[in-house]
């Protein structure tokens, strides 16, 4: 049973003519009376009653009429529902990223390709690269905003460098400026009350290593909160903090940004995928997008690289 074989027998069900059923659907009416008893071999009944000139529906045929009906508005809804999502009208995106990403880089970006396909559902989740990572792992990512290096048991994904980040010291404008010669030096945080990330977050586990690596172990004032938290506890005076320079330069004029003296702290942000599925067609989009690539047209693509704040 092919799906023009239906067309015509509606055609046919709905003209009481096989003249003008075959005129309706643009086909000869000796192919439209061939496919009809094609049709009517393959069920192994006759669908029409043609006694006397006069062509009426058998019982099979009445039978057949609504399904058939319902058969073809299923395929038609099916073909554009496909259609609507190949051209981007509609279809969704889970996008995980750290806080602090989607604090400094996604709310233009988003803002753009929402301007673009306006029809796109835009799923966000935060979280530590670990998190990320393995919500990724799982399938309920189809793409993230990650820090490398990757945690070493991370599974086969494909990551592509993004941007390197310098970090930088926030602390409140209403008390002394932290450091020397408007500098902090890592061992400067030795004698400075810090207002620390949860665990989980990128931005602690760099600071940490850092300070440990300066051969002292960090003192919090506050620690566990997210990155909104965090500002707010500097803000209040409870100590200085460790963030990406594209969080303080929003973090408003309460707040004073002094950078770490040389070679200071940097952070790699990567765009991940899992690499064994390639993601939808809108989340390819956006991949493009946060990769400064030019928009795609009606059919689509994705991209290979190096492989939790």
């Amino acid at each position: 049973m092919h799906f023009q074989q239906l067309t015509y027998f509606v055609a046919v069900a709905e003209a009481r003519h096989f003249t003008r059923a075959a005129e309706e659907v643009h086909v000869s009416q000796p192919s439209l009376s061939q496919q009809i008893k094609a049709l009517e071999r393959e069920l192994g009944a006759e669908l029409f009653s043609r006694a006397r000139g006069n062509i009426t529906l058998t019982d099979a045929g009445e039978a057949l009429l609504p399904l058939a009906r319902r058969i073809l508005a299923d395929a038609d809804t099916a073909r554009h529902e496909v259609q609507e999502l190949v051209q981007l009208r509609r279809g969704r995106i889970r996008l995980g990223a750290t806080p602090s990403v989607c604090t400094g880089l996604l709310p233009e970006v988003l803002r753009t390709f929402h301007g673009t396909h306006p029809g796109i559902r835009l799923l966000i989740e935060e979280g530590g690269s670990h998190d990320l990572v393995r919500e990724l792992a799982r399938g309920a990512l189809d793409l993230a905003l990650l820090v490398l290096p990757l945690p070493a048991a991370s599974p086969a994904l494909t990551t592509v460098e993004l941007l390197q980040e310098d970090l930088v010291v926030v602390s409140s404008a209403g008390r002394p400026a932290p450091g020397r010669r408007g500098a902090v030096h890592i061992a400067d945080l030795e004698n400075e009350p810090l207002v620390m990330f949860r665990h989980g977050y990128d931005l602690r586990e760099l600071t940490v290593a850092a300070c440990r690596a300066e051969g002292f172990e960090p003192s919090f004032t506050v620690e566990g909160g997210e990155m909104d938290a965090v500002l707010g506890f500097v803000r209040a005076g409870l100590g200085i903090a460790v963030v990406p320079r594209m969080v303080a330069v929003r973090a408003g004029q309460d707040l004073r940004t002094t950078p770490l003296a040389s070679p200071g702290l940097r952070r790699t942000i990567a765009l991940a995928h899992r690499s064994d599925v390639e993601p939808p067609r809108a989340a390819r989009e956006l991949q493009r997008m946060l990769l400064g690539a030019p928009p795609a047209g009606p059919a689509a693509g994705g991209g290979p690289g190096p492989s939790g704040g």
